[in-house]
């Protein structure tokens, strides 16, 4: 079984005496050049990349090339921060009731006798946002749970430090955690726009202990400006890939002796907002230019074949209403730096309408290909829906290597 394979030296935090921590794996420092998302993990690698996170401990198991994912990871020489998942009362967990409770902390325990010599395991992430991610923080009975589950799983295993992760550093959740969670050895944060500054911010209130930033990336759909009709309007590929690349550099400099690592957010696809808001693939797999800018982040240099560079996306109906079955136009302007023929797509889709929060399942929109007319390379003609609502135009451009690039605006249908 898993659980059986030999296991590597403890993981230990080293605190020095200046203040400053030190991750040290096999007896090394070590700082977690990481992802979200358990795809791909092999260019991951191949990238410079050193460690993945996931968010339930049941991703462990799933089979990946025959073996178990952290198999699979363990042989790739890839480490793994292990998700436990800890009840969402947005999801209906009730922590005044001491059945649901009782059962949790028995599927912690269980969680952590299975895999606590696993070779690949670098930490616990016991938990995700389970203070809920527009919560003020004052969630006392759930931050006095977490350090009876983080006490519990150092009596199973000494060797491996205990993350949780919140959503931001908003409302009173660092002084309560302050107050109520001694247990923790890593505060993981997950942040967007105010990722840059997250390292500066814990300074400010008061935070010594070590942290790692667990999500970030582009900035978020809540966070952008929005039309007139309130479509939030998405930065493109290009502009992402800087975003990434400028967040992790910061907070790196700027969180020195307490920085343990950063997890680019998301190392994969998935229907949020967009289909494109927060992955760093596209649905069909092609890999964007933020997998580029994450792997000069982590070695130096990119990738031998770069994704192609998207500058913009023109149209007289961007962001515009436009009439119902009207001709529209758009032109995307891209540089190839593999200097290569490029592959265009264009669709048009409707607006999202099936928002999530906090990341929750959502169902992708329709698709309308009919409605494009013709198209010739970077340039597209296509219809207008003679229904009225809100929709987006997308582009998405490959190139070689598997890499591509991607862009839509939000139009409007009056």
């Amino acid at each position: 079984m898993t659980a059986c394979r030999n296991h590597a030296e403890p993981v230990r935090i080293l605190e020095e005496e200046s203040g400053a921590y030190q991750l040290l794996v096999d007896g090394q420092p070590f700082f977690a050049n990481g992802v979200g998302g358990t795809e791909n993990l092999a260019l991951l690698k191949e990238l410079g990349g050193n460690t993945f996170r996931t968010w339930g401990i049941n991703e462990l198991s799933r089979e990946v090339g025959g073996k178990p994912l952290i198999d699979h990871a363990h042989d790739l020489g890839l480490k793994v921060v292990a998700g436990i998942w800890i009840g969402h009362e947005r999801h209906g967990f009730d922590y005044s009731d001491r059945k649901q409770i009782e059962e949790q902390r028995d599927q912690v325990r269980e969680a952590v006798r299975r895999y606590k010599k696993h070779p690949a395991l670098l930490a616990w992430g016991l938990g995700n946002e389970m203070e809920g991610p527009q919560s003020d923080g004052r969630s006392d009975h759930i931050w006095k749970e977490l350090n009876h589950l983080a006490r519990m799983v150092k009596r199973e295993d000494p060797d491996h430090p205990v993350m949780t992760v919140i959503a931001g550093l908003g409302g009173d959740k660092v002084p309560r955690i302050l107050k109520h969670y001694p247990e923790i050895d890593i505060l993981g944060v997950n942040a967007y726009a105010s990722a840059p500054a997250v390292a500066s911010e814990l300074e400010s209130l008061g935070w010594k202990k070590p942290f790692m930033l667990t999500e970030f990336g582009t900035i978020g759909h809540w966070e952008v400006p929005k039309t007139s009709w309130g479509a939030p309007i998405e930065p493109n590929s290009r502009e992402k890939a800087a975003a990434y690349y400028v967040t992790h550099r910061r907070v790196v400099e700027e969180g020195k002796g307490k920085c343990l690592g950063t997890f680019a957010f998301y190392w994969g696809n998935k229907q949020e907002c967009t289909a494109t808001w927060y992955g760093m693939f596209l649905p069909t797999g092609e890999r964007l230019g933020s997998t580029d800018a994450m792997s000069y982040a982590w070695t130096g240099r990119f990738p031998r074949n770069r994704a192609p560079k998207l500058r913009q996306l023109d149209s007289p109906a961007a962001q515009q209403s436009v009439p119902p079955g009207s001709i529209q136009k758009a032109t995307a302007v891209v540089e190839d730096s593999a200097g290569t023929a490029l592959d265009y797509r264009w669709v048009v889709v409707g607006e999202s309408t099936d928002r999530g929060v906090g990341g929750d399942h959502e169902e992708a929109p329709p698709e309308y290909p009919g409605l494009i007319q013709s198209q010739a390379r970077n340039e597209v003609t296509f219809t207008a829906p003679k229904k009225s609502g809100a929709y987006r135009l997308f582009v998405f451009i490959t190139g070689r290597d598997n890499a591509a690039a991607t862009a839509n605006f939000p139009f409007r249908v009056n």
